[in-house]
């Protein structure tokens, strides 16, 4: 049993949900002395015709918050299986997908990289189309620098191989798919990013982001989340999601749309500025009742997506409609 506490809390989890899901280590990762498993878990129905959700966290191993809030939801999902019809239901039409931990060794060592010093999310092979901001925008000075991308030419880091892997057996291998990665560290409120962050052009897939939004507004009014796509602050070299999501786009005939779930850390560190002097409070609530909230706070969401994912054919947009979708969403998210 590992000493790390998300991963021991992670094989209990895989231990509860033993009959209704299925388990491998994806990859094996060394940080020091330690050798971290890098688990996958999938459930639902397998069957490649139908749609499929992946739920991802702990790229960056100092937001805990990300793990910490996809294992709530795990749990949660499992312990509802015991006893919830509907959701066995709806579990016949969806598949699901977690790594919940991709980095266990930068968690295990409270840093934003991996062991090798390389921030995953700058690491795809994918380079910037504009200008990005020095260094935060990734960067091949030093391993020892924040967002640094690794050596130029090499392979991507193991933890980024298997991710992709993942994806590409479970999501990208499906007509539509939607991919959640949980972060923590952006701003006091939560919001929804979505490609690009290589360059500030409009993603095909727009009309779709804007469809969802609406359905999500609709039936969840006064939510707290802000839709945006990423370039909308910064861009970056190397972004993983940006590079999955311009491989699925060869295919014309599927839809894949990856998010990226900002938790708001700064309003954290506001109601408790303790917090700003600790590596981990940044960009994790420390007071319990606080944590408890966002553990639970974001677990609607995780359910609307599942049921928009196993829905999605009626609500994509198709002919006219979505052509004044795309535009609408041009002109809110572009025209500034």
């Amino acid at each position: 049993m590992s000493k790390l506490p998300e991963l021991r809390e992670l094989e209990q989890i895989l231990e509860l949900g033993r009959h209704h899901m299925e388990s491998r280590i994806a990859c094996e990762v060394v940080a020091g002395l330690n050798r971290f498993p890098v688990y996958q878990l999938t459930l639902g129905n397998p069957d490649p015709k139908l749609p499929s959700i992946g739920f991802f966290g702990g790229i960056h191993g100092l937001e805990l918050i990300g793990t910490h809030v996809l294992l709530y939801f795990l749990r949660s999902l499992l312990s509802r299986l015991e006893w919830d019809k509907s959701l066995h239901l709806l579990l016949q039409d969806v598949r699901l997908v977690f790594m919940p931990l991709i980095n266990p060794g930068g968690m295990w060592q409270l840093t934003r990289s991996n062991p090798q010093g390389v921030d995953l999310m700058r690491n795809a092979p994918i380079e910037a189309v504009e200008s990005v901001p020095f260094l935060l925008g990734g960067h091949r000075i030093s391993p020892y620098l924040p967002w640094y991308r690794g050596k130029a030419g090499a392979e991507m880091e193991i933890e980024n191989i298997a991710l992709c892997k993942l994806v590409h057996e479970e999501l990208l291998s499906r007509s539509f798919s939607i991919a959640v990665d949980c972060h923590s560290g952006f701003g006091s409120r939560d919001r929804v990013w979505f490609p690009h962050a290589h360059t500030v052009e409009p993603i095909s897939k727009l009309a779709d982001i804007l469809r969802m939004e609406e359905l999500y507004q609709q039936s969840h009014p006064n939510n707290r989340y802000l839709f945006e796509p990423q370039s909308l602050h910064y861009r970056t070299h190397g972004d993983v999601w940006d590079y999955l999501f311009l491989q699925a786009q060869q295919d014309k005939g599927k839809t894949f749309l990856p998010l990226t779930l900002e938790m708001g850390s700064w309003l954290w560190v506001k109601k408790n500025p303790r917090q700003f002097f600790s590596r981990q409070g940044i960009f994790n609530p420390s007071v319990e009742h606080r944590l408890h909230r966002v553990l639970h706070s974001h677990s609607d969401w995780f359910d609307f997506l599942i049921r928009a994912t196993s829905s999605h054919d009626n609500w994509l947009a198709k002919g006219p409609s979505r052509l004044r979708l795309q535009e609408r969403a041009v002109s809110r998210w572009y025209r500034r």
